[in-house]
This record gives C-alpha cells, sequence and structure tokens, in this order.
C-alpha cells in the first residue's frame, strides 16, 4: 500500500504559524484516513518553530531552489531570518517520505514551505506569484508529485496509476 504524505494543518492539526489549524474535508482524504494512508508533516515545526510564530515569506525576488541552495533566504515578518528552520524542515519532510517509500504529497498552498503553485512574494503584502516552497520544492526534486489541497481528485488518480505500477 502506497502512504501519502500531508500536511499536518489539513489534517486539522493546530499548527500554523498562527496556532489555526485548516482542515481539509474531502472524500479523497476521508478515505485515505480511513486506510490509515496518511502520513502527517508540518515542515516547519519538524525545523524547530514555535506555534504560533511570526509569518515568513520567501525573500523578493527568489525561489525555494534558491534557498535550498543557499542563496536567498526565508524571512518573519518580524526581520529574524527563518531560512535553517524552514530548510532542515523540508530536510525532515523528505526523510519521513523516503521511510515510507511515499511519492505522493498534497501540501498547503501559499504557504513558504508546503505552497505547490504559488507562494507569496516576500514582501507580506498579500501578493502571490507561481512558485513552490520549500519543501514543496525539495519533495518534487527527489521525484514526489506534489499537490495542493485543491487537487484531491489529481492526486488520487496519480496515486491509483503508482498502485497499477504505470509510474508517476
Amino acid at each position: 500500500m502506497q502512504y501519502v504524505l500531508v500536511s499536518a494543518c489539513l489534517l486539522g492539526k493546530p499548527v500554523r504559524y498562527d496556532g489555526r489549524a485548516v482542515p481539509a474535508h474531502h472524500a479523497v482524504l476521508a478515505g485515505w484516513l480511513d486506510a490509515g494512508r496518511v502520513v502527517s508533516v508540518c515542515p516547519e515545526v519538524a525545523g524547530g518553530l514555535p506555534i504560533p510564530r511570526p509569518p515568513a515569506e520567501i525573500e523578493p525576488g527568489a525561489d525555494a531552489a534558491a534557498v535550498l541552495a543557499g542563496r536567498a533566504r526565508v524571512m518573519a515578518v518580524s526581520g529574524e531570518d527563518a531560512t535553517l528552520p524552514f530548510v532542515t524542515g523540508a530536510h525532515e519532510a523528505l526523510a519521513a517520505a523516503r521511510k515510507q517509500g511515499i511519492r505522493i504529497a498534497v501540501l498547503k498552498e501559499g504557504s513558504p514551505s508546503c505552497g505547490s503553485g504559488y507562494v507569496y512574494d516576500g514582501r507580506f503584502s498579500g501578493v502571490k506569484q507561481p512558485g513552490l516552497g520549500v519543501t514543496a520544492r525539495l519533495l518534487a526534486d527527489a521525484g514526489l508529485r506534489v499537490f495542493s489541497e485543491h487537487q484531491w481528485q489529481e492526486a488520487e488518480a496519480c496515486l491509483a496509476r503508482l498502485e497499477a505500477g504505470h509510474g508517476r
């Protein structure tokens, strides 16, 4: 049986920067939970950040690949450099995925860790830009298929293809 990595906040755990959860209510997720397929992860907490914590964004003009390569930072709105916990947490998430042979992740969209379609522009202005969060980028680079909480059907179809032996 294939397991799926899922952001802890989507599972109702209050781990977000603001101490809240954003539980996802979807039949696909419910089925995975019932089948025992879900492995929960919060990269930011795994990286050592507290709950709550100041909001953070990848610095303006940079992307997650640059953060992972050491050429850019993740900055908190308070001005603190949060790069190390974000990178550490990303590697913790990848280690959890590898330990379970996980090839699919469903992560929280917009997060500087977990965003898979967009992240914020680094100016704390609420402006979205296309891109991946640090964890999503690391997982994708390692060959995992990364989906957002808006793509349950696509993730389920991908899982079915994997289990049928049809690759990615």
